[in-house]
């Protein structure tokens, strides 16, 4: 199977290191100059491309925001707060009733978040438990407001979405939340915060929405304050053997659909988050694999879609984002000179 939802857990070390977002200066070497002709040609190539990854970056986020803009109400409805996979224990009796049960089933979602604290070794003492999170990709924001209530620390939650952000401060008001969380819509890869800001740096299920990788760690890094912890709960493809240079054909095949369907960049293994955790000089470095106890998510989301309650939530969004159409359309200069 070339799918795995992994767990990456770490501790940015007490002396902090160079910020990891400033590379280190390059080595210099002075080979022969080409003609003027040529190195125009390269700076022109590189320019072009460059050019080209801002495009595809920029249409990646459109295309994210406004797939939780249209589905995060559809999936409140049917599921709840928490817009990520459940946690069961594979291969039992109790798993497939928590995959046919939709209370059960946002008790594997809660489930998640504290096996997560629990495998990053979270503690809940009153002078070492966290006291800022960052929420990085927060959907309508339940994991902020979990870690906000169970600690008491202020959460800052991050999405592309604005409906999501939006509602996700509706929700905390409506909780009695409104002093200790909040949300914004900004790019994880340019987060709007200084250096070394949180104590727990958290990414639910959002890092297989980035397309820089090291990028994405880095700036989780640069925020965490010495001695904070990072979890980084997210889909990964397989780790390849010594012997493989990728993936199988079909395996590629399968994510594809895959990223086409969620718009997700590329993806990359286990492996290769540990190779960027150890880059960053972090420490405390654990990963591990979940698959298994997250396998009974997917039926029970193709199962829950098939309830009245689904359809009928179902057809409510298709109708909204119609109506939202419909009003883009009319707002629509060209319409409106049309119109006149």
């Amino acid at each position: 199977m070339a799918i795995s939802p992994s767990l990456c857990t770490c501790r940015l070390s007490q002396r902090r290191p160079d910020p990891p977002h400033r590379l280190p200066p390059p080595s210099l070497s002075f080979p022969r100059s080409p003609p003027i002709s040529q190195r125009f040609a390269r700076v022109a190539a590189a320019a072009t491309t460059e050019a080209a990854m801002t495009a595809d970056e920029a249409s990646l986020k459109k295309g994210i925001a406004e797939l939780y803009d249209e589905s995060s109400g559809l999936w409140e409805d049917i599921w709840g707060d928490h817009m990520h996979h459940g946690f069961y224990e594979p291969d039992s009796a109790s798993s497939s009733a928590a995959a046919s049960d939709s209370d059960s089933h946002r008790l594997a979602q809660i489930r998640m978040i504290e096996e997560s604290l629990r495998f990053a070794g979270v503690s809940y003492e009153e002078d070492k438990r966290p006291k800022r999170v960052v929420d990085v990709g927060c959907g309508i924001g339940g994991s902020s407001r979990y870690l906000a209530k169970k600690y008491g620390a202020s959460c800052e939650g991050l999405t592309l979405s604005p409906i999501q952000a939006q509602r996700a401060q509706a929700l905390a008001a409506a909780q009695g939340l409104a002093d200790k969380v909040s949300f914004q819509v900004a790019d994880a890869l340019d987060q709007p915060f200084p250096d070394g800001q949180f104590d727990l740096v958290w990414s639910m299920e959002s890092g297989e929405h980035m397309p820089d990788k090291k990028k994405f760690v880095s700036e989780l890094a640069r925020v965490a304050a010495p001695g904070g912890t990072i979890i980084i709960v997210t889909w990964c493809h397989r780790d390849l053997s010594p012997s493989e240079e990728s993936l199988k054909p079909e395996e590629k095949a399968l994510l594809d659909k895959i990223c086409s369907a969620y718009y997700l960049p590329e993806w990359c293994s286990t492996a290769d988050y540990v190779k960027l955790l150890h880059s960053l000089s972090l420490e405390d470095i654990k990963v591990e694999n979940w698959s298994n106890y997250v396998a009974p998510f997917w039926p029970a989301v193709i199962r829950s879609a098939l309830t009245f309650k689904g359809l009928t939530s179902l057809i409510r969004s298709v109708m909204e984002n119609h109506k939202r159409s419909i009003g883009d359309a009319i707002d629509d200069q060209r319409v409106q000179d049309g119109l006149d």
